[in-house]
């Protein structure tokens, strides 16, 4: 299992609430985080399977992001 920081556990926690896939714009608003400090962060998450994107720019959490 990965070692997630507070900013990577708030992103995840945001996309647990959201019924639609999302931007960083909206997933940083929701997280309460600013939008530059989101984007790399969803590289990091995405690489270790936590979200997915299954539309360009637009992220959902995956299972294995729920379970962490």
């Amino acid at each position: 299992m990965v070692d997630l920081d507070e900013m990577q556990k708030a992103i995840l926690g945001a996309l647990a609430g959201m019924s639609e896939p999302a931007g960083c714009g909206e997933i940083a608003k929701s997280a309460g985080l600013a939008t530059p400090k989101v984007v790399p962060k969803m590289r990091g998450l995405l690489k270790n399977d936590l979200v997915e994107r299954p539309v360009e720019g637009k992220y959902i959490i995956s299972e294995a992001g729920r379970k962490a």
